[in-house]
């Protein structure tokens, strides 16, 4: 029995067509771990960036808020002394 083109090639010259398959799928996972490893590096980059900022927002907001508390309290002083000013005034 023949079946043309459909038998496998049993010579030991020529590895089976599969062993090929297998090997070109490999190096497929392997292209595309070194893609994903890459991806994987850059999201981690762009995270330690975003990291190192968001630290530094926070010490400004912290800044900001210690100003803030402090205008605040200076705000009050200077009515608290101008209305004490006016009411040491004389009536006219």
């Amino acid at each position: 029995m023949c079946y043309g083109h459909h038998r496998r090639s049993l010579s030991p010259d020529r590895p089976p067509r599969n062993n090929n398959n297998n090997a070109l799928v490999v190096d497929t996972l392997r292209v595309r771990l070194a893609e994903t490893e890459a991806r994987l590096e850059r999201a981690r980059a762009r995270e330690a960036e975003l990291t190192r900022r968001l630290e530094e927002m926070k010490r400004f907001v912290s800044v900001m808020e210690i100003l803030e508390s402090y205008l605040k309290q200076r705000f009050r002083e200077q009515q608290e002394y101008v209305a004490r000013f006016f009411s040491s005034l004389p009536a006219k």
